[in-house]
């Protein structure tokens, strides 16, 4: 059991059913924190939308401050269809804090749970035992570069350095050798610049610090393709920055709905990032319908990767699973729950899971 301590989380509720799927993943760590004796301040901030009605500004600097200072921060979502065509962008707020924190590496893991297997838009034999992690990198790509336009072009600036790749590559290397020992670098190397420069490290750094891994290169576009025709066959994906974001959200309905999955975004030091994959769906906001596990899970992982805290980590994916086992989901998956009675549902799971446990403990001593 880890030490009891007490831990200083920023919570960016965001837009849409941001605020939602935070407050219900608040809830969960709550508990945790009761459980095994932690303290965990929360303090909320504004960012995206929600920062830009309030300051003008996608990422105030109130907001950028607390969380380089925190041991950890939550977001819920950010974006809408309201600040559309505006001269700030929600998704600023998004871009600009994770270059603030240093955060070089998203994480975005995958395990299709054989009892949701079936909700899947593919058929159950393909999605069944799928077990793999997208290593995205962060700072650097076509979403950092110089942007111009006028009435006639636009352009997006792609660029690349050594450094970038080297840190994001040795951090799915490194994840490679605590899992199943294989990576897929994904790359446009035959047509990129960039990607030729990504695919050179890549092997480099492979050949040089972690030969005992398996290294095999993908293009984008024929690994869009195999992920939906056997996505079984991969354990660490590593990819630049769009192509992460266009292929994470492509696996995400591998196991049956967006709103299941976790990410992280962490950095060389310093406090990491968690959030749900999915959008601000602003279409159920404030209707206490959206699926709170994904957020739920991302918990998981900041006490996991942040706060080091391995067995609180577990204790919420073991609850997670036993509440997907039993059906109790939210409407995406088929059930009837809402937002809030679906973190209730493993809150209870929780504390069920360490009733039993200690159970087991009195029953042995006796």
């Amino acid at each position: 059991m880890s030490k009891a301590r007490t831990y200083n989380i920023v919570v960016l509720p965001g837009d849409g059913v941001g605020p939602e799927v935070a407050e219900a993943a608040v809830g969960v760590l709550r508990v945790i924190g009761d459980f095994y004796g932690h303290t965990f301040n929360f303090s909320e901030h504004l960012i995206g939308g929600a920062a830009i009605d309030a300051t003008g500004d996608p990422l105030p600097e109130e907001t950028r401050a607390a969380c380089v200072a925190a041991d950890a921060v939550l977001l819920g979502a950010v974006g809408g269809p309201k600040w559309d065509g505006g001269k700030r962008r929600p998704e600023e707020g998004l871009l600009n804090i994770r270059k603030a924190m240093g955060l070089f590496a998203n994480l975005r893991p995958l395990q299709v749970s054989p009892v949701l297997a079936h909700r899947s838009p593919l058929k159950k034999e393909i999605v069944e035992g799928v077990d793999l992690i997208v290593f995205r990198e962060l700072t650097g790509g076509v979403y950092f570069g110089e942007k111009t336009r006028t009435d006639t072009m636009a352009s997006d600036l792609c660029i690349y350095t050594v450094e970038e790749i080297e840190r994001v590559a040795r951090a799915a290397f490194q994840t490679a050798l605590q899992r199943r020992g294989k990576v897929t670098s994904v790359d446009k190397a035959n047509v990129m610049e960039t990607s030729r420069l990504w695919r050179e490290v890549v092997t480099r750094i492979h050949a040089q610090e972690f030969p005992q891994v398996q290294l095999e290169h993908a293009l984008v576009d024929s690994m869009a393709m195999h992920l939906i025709r056997k996505p079984r066959d991969y354990d660490v994906i590593l990819t630049e920055n769009m192509f992460g974001d266009i292929l994470s959200d492509e696996i995400s309905v591998l196991g049956g709905s967006i709103g299941l999955l976790p990410s992280a975004s962490l950095g060389s030091v310093g406090p990491g990032l968690f959030e749900p994959i999915h959008g601000s769906a602003p279409d159920i906001a404030g209707q206490d319908l959206a699926n709170p596990v994904g957020t739920i899970l991302s918990a998981a992982l900041l006490l996991r990767h942040s706060l080091k805290l391995e067995d609180e980590a577990d204790s919420i994916e073991a609850a997670v699973a036993a509440v997907l086992a039993a059906g109790a989901t939210t409407a995406d998956l088929g059930g009837a729950l809402g937002t809030r009675a679906a973190a209730n549902a493993v809150i209870d799971a929780i504390k069920a899971i360490h009733w039993a446990s200690a159970h087991r403990v009195q029953m042995h001593w006796a």
